[in-house]
This record gives C-alpha cells, structure tokens and sequence, in this order.
C-alpha cells in the first residue's frame, strides 16, 4: 500500500499527552495536529525523527497565551504515512504545512521551531511574511550547501542512510541531556511500529540541502533574505550540548536585525531535542517573549 496508518492502539496512554487529536485531509493523506487553547495561533514545528510529543510539556504554559497548533509532519507521529522514499521531498513538507495554515486560516502567527521545523518554517515565513507576527528558534540551521556540514551532521546523514532500521528510542537517548524513562521512548516509537512505517523518518537527512544540487537550496537562500531583513520580534534560544547545531545559534542572532531586541537566552543541561529536556522552561520564555511584544 502507498499510505499507511499507524495503529490507533499504539498511542493509547502515552505519558503526558491527553490532548485530542485532530486531523486534516493534504493531497489524499490525512495529516494530525493538536490544536488546544484559544487566541492569536502559536504554530510548534517539530524536527527529526519526532513528532507533536515533543510538545507536550509546552503546550499546557503556552495554551495560557494562545491557541497552539502542533502537528505532524506526514511521515510522523498520528499522520499517515507513505511507503515510497520518493514520496518524501522538501516541497511536499512544505506543502502540506501551508495546507494546514490555509485550512485552519491561521494569520499573525508565532511559530516555533526546532530542527527540521527551521528548515520548513522558516521556509514558509521567507514565502509568506506577513501571516507571521513572531520567531522562537531552537536548535536549528537554514543551509544552502555553500559550506560543508559538521561533521556531527554528516556522520548522522550517513548513518540514517545505511542503518536499516533507523533506531528511533536510541536517537532520542543520544539527543538528550536529561533522563527519559523507557514509557517516554516507547510514546516517541510509538508512531513507528514496523520499518515500512520509518521510511519518513529516514528519508529526512537525505533532503536536507546540504549541497547546491538539492532541492531547496533555493529556498533556504530566500528564507534567509527575508531574515535579513526581518524587524517584527524574533526570539533565538539553542542548548548548550548540541554538536549538530553548534553555533548556529549566533548566526541566527546577526542575521535577524530584531533578534538583537531580545535576551541572549542559552537553554543550560539540554540536548538536541531541548523541548524534551526543558519543555516548561522554553515555554515560559516563549510566553515572557510574546507579553512583551
């Protein structure tokens, strides 16, 4: 079968998460967001290879704020998920996000960002401006294969390319700082119940623009233009043990003018996957930074 669906049964009880599914239909698959709280849309974009989980102990904080929408990329969490790598491009990432915008008719957005939720949301607000009133950036990078990638990337590039089945609980383990117990790991696997249904999740670094012949370089050099230019708030927050994204948190701070206007803040003990590490801490920031707009 081209699309696949998890098993409703794999995310019965899963620790912290009780917030309703909802679901949207993109070009024939149905894609899963969260959608809790009301008020001006606070739009969390999640990274590889997790899904809207990551957010759980972020949502009840910034519900206080605002309506928060997270969802699931296709390919992860409680979205449907196809079972052909080809199927897996930047443009269909992209496009199925602005799907969702459109069909919940999100505008004045504050989007959250981390991984590869950086790479496709600032991509959208590169596209589309001005349905984006605010920026929180974690942990990411917008490359355009003008430099070669860390050497910490390139290792894990290589390793999702040649590991047959891409070890989700281990990655998560190694991205983070604080401990997890084994009902965490087993809520982030969870949507993977079998190899066919990685494929998704294995097919994220290889898209990754990390050389001029991929698609998407382009893109990621219009994002940056409109970055460059930005003024409306911007709000950059990496942890301090992240070799993949290691730095990239002061080229965020000079490309983006307004970033200037907004504390210097560094997450302290957290990985990677920093929202699973000190989700209620980046939350409270997140609120702080939106109350003082």
């Amino acid at each position: 079968m081209p699309i696949i669906r998890t098993p409703e049964e794999r995310f019965d009880n899963l620790p912290g998460f009780p917030f309703e599914p909802h679901y949207v239909d993109v070009d024939g698959a149905r894609m899963h967001y969260l959608d809790e709280g009301e008020g001006q849309p606070i739009l969390c974009l999640h990274g590889e290879p997790t899904w809207s989980y990551l957010y759980r102990k972020m949502i009840p904080i910034l519900s206080t704020a605002g309506r928060v929408i997270a969802p699931d990329y296709i390919g992860f969490g409680k979205s449907d998920k196809h079972t052909e790598q080809d199927k897996y491009t930047f443009q269909m990432h992209r496009d199925t996000l602005v799907n969702l915008i459109d069909a919940l008719q999100l505008q004045n957005i504050t989007v959250i960002v981390q991984d590869w939720g950086g790479m496709l949301g600032l991509r959208l607000v590169g596209e589309m401006p001005e349905r984006f009133a605010r920026l929180v950036i974690l942990n990411t990078f917008l490359p355009t294969g003008a430099r070669k990638p860390a050497l910490a990337f390139r290792a894990w590039r290589a390793f999702a390319r040649l590991v047959p089945s891409l070890p989700v609980g281990m990655i998560l383990r190694l991205g983070t700082e604080q401990p997890m117990s084994k009902e965490v790991i087993r809520a982030y696997e969870a949507p993977f119940p079998s190899r066919k249904y990685k494929v998704g999740a294995k097919a994220f670094p290889q898209i990754v623009p990390v050389s001029p012949h991929i698609p998407g370089v382009e893109s990621m050099k219009r994002a940056r233009k409109v970055l460059g230019e930005w003024t409306k708030p911007a709000l950059v927050m990496f942890s301090d043990n992240d070799p993949i994204m290691l730095g990239a948190d002061r080229f965020f701070r000079r490309l983006i003018p307004s970033a200037s206007d907004q504390p210097e803040i560094t997450i302290r003990n957290a990985g990677h996957f920093l929202q699973e590490d000190k989700g209620e801490e980046i939350a409270q920031h997140v609120v702080d930074f939106m109350q003082r707009d």
